[in-house]
């Protein structure tokens, strides 16, 4: 038939098309990334096995190659060891070729063997899933031909891309390269929004590597993250349990007073976040009023932008070299990057005598608001805001 069993017009197959491409988003975010490499939810085996399925069907990914990639991504993420890392190879490598790499890195068993640890294996995982991976696809093929006739091979043809661009491309690519940073985690991730009925939440990338054990990718009230809609419905229905979340992102009032014990134990439980704020108020702000002065510091300082943006990254020889020659070009930016290692020193020893870690810290604001840094000034001011997350 030429319009299929569900005889659907041209507008009848594109939503047709991205509800098949969103229930796949949906098990790559909730059954392979959340349940399965982060372990941050448990699933109800019928569920489970339902993603299972489904993605062979729509993908042909093997879900213990998936996981061991992705557990290595975290684990050298930004080094030349990371499967997928576009400060490494390139965005351009990673957006288009990002399947490729997938398919590439899952070829070696030692990757395999150390990160793919606690996966399915039973007997369809080790006679089916995994032995016919590519069988799933080609019986997809038959199903979209026989429901939406010869309009079916677009709609199969948009699902085989689907992950590859979304999942490979965008989130392994753009997520960490552009976009906006609430968290200043060791490594270059990013949020990119609005993404999220496409990619399910995982567009929430930055906020994903501060806390990768948290099954709720959205941190601020704006952020919706729709793979954490889902997992709260399974959850309702008893056919899923979460284990951890992040902690709700700390307070800055307005109007404190000089900073005490509690401002102390607020920076240092919500670093990655304070740091965040530092980088977008403080050194940002450095990096484009110094940006202004020639078009040799303006090419140099966004070269190194996301490197000085980074809380303690890996850095190869060629980065590191990179930042420092933009610090040398800018009194200003090198003096606000030392202020933020001082700040991060205060807090890392405030175990060893909290009195002298608060007198440290009224030291700080005292010199940073006499630095001659408007943004820097600013930042002091408020530093005595902090408070602890509530909610």
């Amino acid at each position: 038939m030429q319009h299929g069993l569900l005889g659907l017009g041209p507008w009848g197959v594109v939503g047709f098309t991205l509800l098949l491409t969103h229930v796949t988003i949906a098990s790559v975010t909730i059954f392979l990334h959340r349940h399965q490499a982060h372990r941050a939810l448990e699933l109800h085996s019928a569920v489970s096995h339902f993603f299972r399925f489904w993605l062979w069907l729509t993908t042909g990914m093997v879900t213990r190659e998936w996981v061991a990639i992705h557990r290595k991504h975290h684990a050298r993420c930004e080094t030349a060891s990371d499967p997928h890392s576009p400060q490494q190879l390139g965005l351009s490598k990673v957006l288009w070729q990002g399947a490729e790499l997938y398919r590439r890195e899952a070829e070696n068993g030692d990757i395999l063997a150390q990160y793919g640890k606690g996966t399915p294996d039973d007997w369809l995982e080790r006679h089916l899933y995994s032995r016919w991976p590519y069988l799933g696809i080609v019986l997809m093929l038959a199903l979209d031909l026989l429901t939406a006739g010869t309009l079916g091979i677009t709609v199969w043809a948009v699902q085989m891309a689907w992950i590859p661009f979304f999942a490979a491309g965008i989130i392994n690519g753009v997520g960490h390269y552009f976009g906006y940073r609430n968290y200043a985690s060791p490594d270059a991730a990013t949020n990119i929004v609005p993404w999220g009925i496409l990619i399910g939440g995982e567009e929430l990338h930055n906020n994903h590597h501060a806390f990768p054990g948290s099954a709720r990718l959205a941190s601020r009230r704006w952020e919706f993250d729709i793979g954490w809609f889902y997992i709260r419905l399974l959850e309702r229905v008893g056919l899923a349990r979460v284990k951890k979340v992040a902690p709700p992102p700390a307070r800055l009032l307005s109007g404190a007073g000089r900073p005490g014990v509690e401002t102390l134990q607020t920076l240092a439980a919500h670093r990655m976040e304070v740091l965040a704020r530092y980088g977008r108020q403080v050194i940002a702000a450095v990096q484009r009023a110094e940006s202004r002065r020639s078009r040799e510091a303006r090419t140099l300082l966004r070269q190194a932008r996301a490197l000085l943006l980074r809380d303690d990254g890996p850095l190869d020889g060629e980065a590191r070299a990179r930042l420092q020659q933009a610090l040398a070009q800018s009194e200003a930016l090198a003096l606000v990057v030392r202020f933020r290692e001082r700040l991060k020193a205060i807090w890392q020893n405030a175990a060893t005598g909290p009195d002298k870690a608060v007198a440290a810290l009224e030291q700080w604001c005292c010199e940073a608001e006499t630095s001659g840094v408007a943004a820097l000034e600013q930042f002091a001011r408020r530093l005595g805001g902090w408070r602890p997350a509530t909610g």
